[in-house]
């Protein structure tokens, strides 16, 4: 059965979704106002696993991740670029969903955009107000009473007596209480906004989330997700925000991916070790930052550096070399072995991706073992380590490709153009000649396979 750790409870629970066989799944996504940097990453290639792994467990899975396409930080960087905001979020959307499919990450079913539910936060908003949870203190803004929800940071455990001592009020707001946060924002003067009962002005940002996924999944939906970042203060207001106007629960389970820390010191442009997804594409192939994200539990802090991501590329050589040995066409994937049910036990429990990768280290390291003494099972095994490696988006490249490009650059036509020869030289006996060839290939770190009468290479990475 599988089990999910839920952050709400602080403990792992079987998962039953609401629905038998359906899931209702939402994940905030992004603020588009910059290309998207490598904790982004993690968040998207976390859920992406969540939802690859469901649906391959044979659930309908309906996946929605919002796009924030107004806030404080897109009018300003907006204003600064001297251009209208829709058009930054325009195309900081579209660099987004290039960085997602480069990463093999699959689109969601649905991806909401704020701006395309001021209608629904607006009536929310009025909910909250007629239920005497929000107020508007007439000079256009609208604020949540944190003092109304008894259950107020349920999530983040965060006391809320804490919050006040540690809360503020800024000279131009009107709260009642320093806790209370803005559910609707009167829009300054050439600032974009739209028209509510409160005059012209824009949602706040938590109040865009309980709009977009009660609209899109319902009052109570199974799995919300988010980066831990999130928890406090937007996870705890969604809550406070849609159990208040909707009366019925808001998410069963919770889960939330551990932060990214560049070498072991937090991700910061103020410390000069931030690092967008496109910085590091240009470095390596986008599978080994994948397999980097997906290396260590979804739950846990990662660590980027050179190191992890070069044995990130090992790891993913040693996969490929395997594939490359033992693959033979039209072979069918090996069942029922215990490789592959440790590797559906590993998922069962939490998603549990480094268990999981373990196991498929083995899995290849057993075909490695059989390659001379039973060809046979080893490329079915082979073909088991493509299977079990496509669920978590890993292993579907072509492997003899993937080896080629690995490390240094070289000249794949020179390359073929100096294989060629040397098989014209050891057609013709010319042994000497295809030795001098064959030193000229290990100059360039590439190693030749010759196997089955085919011959195949690779580059060795230094």
């Amino acid at each position: 059965m599988l089990t999910i750790y839920n952050t709400l409870t602080q403990r792992k629970e079987p998962f039953t979704p609401t629905e038998p066989g359906k899931v209702r799944l939402y994940v905030c996504g992004l603020t588009t106002y910059d290309y998207a940097h490598i904790g982004h990453a993690r968040m998207l290639v976390a859920f992406d696993v969540v939802v690859r792994y469901l649906r391959q467990s044979g659930y309908a899975v309906t996946y929605v991740r919002n796009i924030t396409d107004i806030d404080d930080k897109i009018i300003r960087r907006a204003h600064e670029n001297g251009e209208a905001f829709d058009a930054l979020t325009a195309r900081f959307i579209a660099y987004t969903h290039e960085d997602e499919a480069a990463l093999g990450i699959l689109r969601p079913d649905i991806e909401p955009r704020a701006t395309a539910y001021i209608a629904e936060i607006i009536a929310m908003t009025q909910n909250l107000i007629a239920k005497d949870h929000a107020y508007a203190p007439g000079n256009g803004d609208v604020y949540y009473r944190v003092s109304s929800f008894p259950g107020y940071a349920k999530l983040s455990r965060k006391n809320p007596e804490e919050l006040l001592a540690g809360a503020r009020i800024d000279i131009d707001e009107s709260k009642h209480d320093p806790r209370d946060f803005a559910l609707w924002k009167a829009a300054k003067p050439g600032e974009p906004g739209w028209p509510s009962p409160w005059g012209h002005g824009r949602p706040g940002w938590h109040i865009e989330c309980s709009a977009m996924s009660t609209t899109c999944l319902g009052h109570t939906f199974d799995i919300h997700g988010g980066g831990s970042d999130l928890m406090f203060p937007h996870h705890d207001n969604e809550i406070a925000q849609s159990e208040a106007a909707t009366g019925h629960p808001f998410v069963n389970t919770w889960m939330h991916n551990g932060p990214v820390r560049v070498d072991n010191e937090k991700m910061s442009k103020s410390l000069n070790n931030f690092f967008t997804v496109r910085e590091v594409l240009k470095q390596y192939p986008a599978e080994v930052i994948r397999y980097f994200l997906v290396a260590s539990h979804y739950r846990s802090a990662i660590n980027y550096s050179q190191e992890t991501l070069q044995g990130a590329y090992a790891a993913l050589e040693r996969f490929y070399r395997t594939l490359n040995m033992l693959e033979k066409p039209g072979t069918a994937a090996a069942q029922g072995s215990e490789f592959e049910r440790r590797f559906h036990d590993a998922m069962q429990d939490d998603f549990n991706t480094a268990e999981a990768l373990s196991v498929l280290f083995e899995l290849a390291r057993e075909g490695n073992r059989l390659r001379e003494s039973d060809p046979e099972r080893a490329a079915a095994l082979a073909a088991l380590l493509r299977q079990l490696g496509g669920i978590v988006g890993l292993l579907q490249a072509n492997a003899a490709a993937f080896l080629r490009a690995a490390g240094a650059s070289v000249d794949a036509a020179q390359v073929e153009d100096l294989i060629a020869r040397r098989k014209a030289a050891r057609a013709a006996k010319d042994w000497a000649e295809a030795d001098r060839i064959r030193d000229a290939l290990q100059a360039l770190n590439v190693v030749v396979e010759d196997r089955n009468g085919l011959t195949t290479w690779r580059v060795e990475r230094g």
